[in-house]
């Protein structure tokens, strides 16, 4: 089953951000596009990887009015931890939750029931609290924060322009398509 359109379901969790402990809701990511980056777990290889890599973009996802939440069934405490040992984690400006319960994991169908774990997926919500594109990948595979800024910028540009829709590659400025009207229903 599609998670597209799905809309997220009320959470309430803690965070680790701005080297501090906050609580994070729903409320909090209405009103503005945002992306939950659910990696599996603090301490591993890949992960910094990638956090680091969406660390280095976060200015631009900002720019166009973006946040970005990164996920695992981690505590708060693990991440501050993590935060404090690795000199990777420590470029991270955005909040990074911890999900032990699991909730969002399970909301969003990433969490690994055998593993405690959550997939590696990116998600896309749009500022109604709905999912609007994302992409779960295998444990071992490292995403890239360009592509995943490039997909954001283009789900603004479809939710603002609905009658035109972006080819592969898209980049901001660069030419859309208009499908015939006999067409969209069928899109």
């Amino acid at each position: 089953m599609s998670l597209i359109q799905k809309e997220v379901s009320d959470f309430s969790v803690q965070a680790f951000y701005n080297n501090g402990f906050q609580t994070v809701t729903k409320a909090d990511m209405l009103g503005h596009w945002s992306v939950f980056f659910f990696y599996p777990a603090d301490f591993t290889f890949v992960c910094p990887t990638e956090l680091e890599d969406l660390a280095n973009r976060y200015a631009d996802f900002k720019k166009i009015g973006c946040e970005v939440y990164a996920v695992s069934c981690d505590t708060h405490f693990v991440h501050k931890a993590w935060h404090d040992a690795s000199d990777r984690i420590k470029k991270i400006e955005y909040p990074m939750l911890a999900d032990p319960t699991h909730a969002l994991a399970k909301d969003f169908d990433v969490y690994i029931e055998g593993a405690g774990l959550a997939e590696r997926g990116s998600f896309i919500v749009n500022p109604e609290g709905k999912i609007v594109a994302y992409e779960v990948t295998a444990g071992n595979v490292g995403r890239n924060a360009d592509e995943l800024l490039r997909r954001v910028q283009a789900s603004q540009f479809v939710a603002e322009h609905g009658d035109e829709v972006c080819p592969a590659k898209w980049q901001p400025g660069a030419e859309t398509l208009k499908p015939s009207l006999d067409l969209v229903g069928q899109l």
